[in-house]
């Protein structure tokens, strides 16, 4: 109903903001504004107007920003500030349901110069469209090459950075179907041949196992009945592959024996599309987030499911007059959706803690249940969460839009949609606080789909809706 009014508001408020916005305080209020008719506009042009109108004349506000680099060159042009990763709420217009949260904490921040990485170079992939996702291979050894693949079109593109800097293009895998577009990949390896694996799969809900070295695939799964949004391998257990799909399940594949065995989802199992998945380093268990605002936790660890593992590892379709008898689980071990107001499309395990985020610009670190419970403790009826801190950044508030981690260097970072990349590292001395530093370079001005890290988190590489490839260095290397 409001929508025959958007055009009307929007030339206001170019009017307003031509005349107005070179008050310095006016800025904060339009930004406000924005955000607030934005609910009546599900299109959002007015946000779009209000904030970039008022940042393209408020010369102020820019001046006024600590350590701003902006050099005109595609040399390092970074901006690096240190901010509070919890204190205030998200701009976004659910933020104010987040303050009921048990276990909100506030941090002073820590001095911090200079940002965290480095730019290095950038590609646009020839084929023009969005690149979703972009995946490192961490399995290789320390004095391995750093490969990692990106997603995007039809097209599953693997690159190496060499040591000295730049990108080299090793490998692009096209799939024979012109209408299938990659959302995202995973790597793992031949267990016989130890040649590099890569999993990819989108909008077809088709999973593709390529073979990087022939440039072929060794394995097609279908089982899905849309688009598939996730994949992830299984941490110790590489031949065990799971996936999330937009019709609503998520499926436990081998891709040795090539069978199903397991089916997550059903009664109480997510009621929209699974937007991401993660294992647990241990692998012993499953998060999952989605469109119905839910997070969810799957066991498996029970005598059942490992019965099916080790079976899945013999089984013979070849041999066998039966097919696979996959395993259907209904009930998830835990379920909250008092974490997130909307779309959850980004979740990580950080020890027995959870990362997620959703288009409320923040990034959530929480545990299901109170703080001093252990798994075994919960009731799948508890739906209580703890939360244990948050990292909060600037216009993201578009879904799709995933996170890196690196688990063993303790780094996180997410990119907007105006390009800009926001870098989170813990501190070991206190792991309630963070330091955060932001990355930007003039040519980088479209949405950042998905952020990657080397093993050693001395490379970080993006994707971006333009179908460029970013890859940044950090300045100072640590060790594993």
């Amino acid at each position: 109903m409001y929508h025959r009014y958007d055009d009307r508001v929007v030339a206001t408020l170019r009017v307003f903001l031509a005349a107005k916005s070179e008050q310095k305080h006016l800025f904060s209020l339009l930004k406000l504004f924005a955000n607030k008719i934005n609910c009546l506009l599900p299109n959002g042009r007015v946000a779009e107007v209000c904030v970039e109108s008022a940042m393209s004349s408020e010369k102020v506000k820019n001046d006024n920003e600590p350590n701003e680099d902006s050099d005109d060159s595609c040399g390092d042009e970074s901006a690096s500030f240190t901010t509070n990763s919890t204190t205030s709420r998200s701009k976004s217009p659910a933020s104010s349901t987040r303050s009921k949260r048990r276990g909100r904490r506030s941090h002073k921040s820590k001095p911090k110069s200079g940002a965290a990485y480095k730019y290095d170079t950038h590609v646009k992939e020839n084929h023009g469209a969005n690149i979703f996702g972009v995946s490192f291979n961490t399995l290789l050894g320390k004095d391995e090459p750093q490969v990692f693949a990106t997603a995007g079109s039809n097209r599953c593109t693997v690159y190496e950075c060499p040591r000295k800097g730049g990108l080299t293009l090793l490998h692009c895998y096209a799939d024979p179907d012109p209408d299938e577009v990659f959302y995202t990949c995973a790597w793992s390896y031949n267990l016989k041949t130890s040649a590099p694996l890569l999993a990819a799969a989108g909008y077809r809900g088709v999973i593709r196992v390529i073979d990087i070295e022939q440039n072929e695939a060794v394995g097609n799964y279908i089982g899905h009945g849309q688009a598939i949004n996730e994949l992830k391998f299984h941490p110790h257990k590489l031949q065990l592959l799971l996936s999330g799909s937009k019709d609503h399940a998520i499926r436990l594949w081998n891709i040795q024996t090539h069978v199903c065995i397991a089916i997550f989802g059903g009664v109480e199992g997510h009621r929209d599309e699974v937007l991401s998945i993660d294992f647990n380093m241990r692998g012993d268990r499953i998060v999952s987030s989605g469109m119905d605002h839910s997070l969810k936790l799957w066991c498996l660890n029970t005598q059942e499911f490992q019965h099916k593992i080790e079976l899945s590892q013999t089984f013979s379709q070849e041999k066998s007059t039966l097919p696979f008898p996959t395993i259907t689980k209904h009930f998830p071990d835990f379920s909250t959706r008092d974490i997130h107001r909307n779309y959850v499309d980004c979740v990580q395990w950080f020890g027995n803690f959870v990362l997620s985020k959703s288009c409320e610009n923040a990034i959530v670190c929480w545990k299901p249940g109170q703080l001093h419970q252990s798994f075994e403790q919960l009731k799948p009826s508890d739906s209580s969460c703890t939360i244990i801190a948050e990292f909060e950044y600037d216009e993201c508030e578009i879904w799709f839009v995933r996170f890196g981690f690196n688990p063993w260097q303790k780094v996180i970072a997410l990119g907007n949609q105006q390009g800009k990349v926001y870098v989170w590292e813990m501190d070991p001395s206190d792991p309630e606080g963070a330091h955060m530093t932001t990355l930007h370079n003039a040519r980088s001005v479209a949405t950042v789909r998905q952020i990657a890290f080397s093993r050693d988190a001395s490379v970080l590489v993006y994707v971006c809706d333009d179908a460029t490839v970013w890859r940044w260095n950090r300045r100072q290397p640590t060790a594993l």
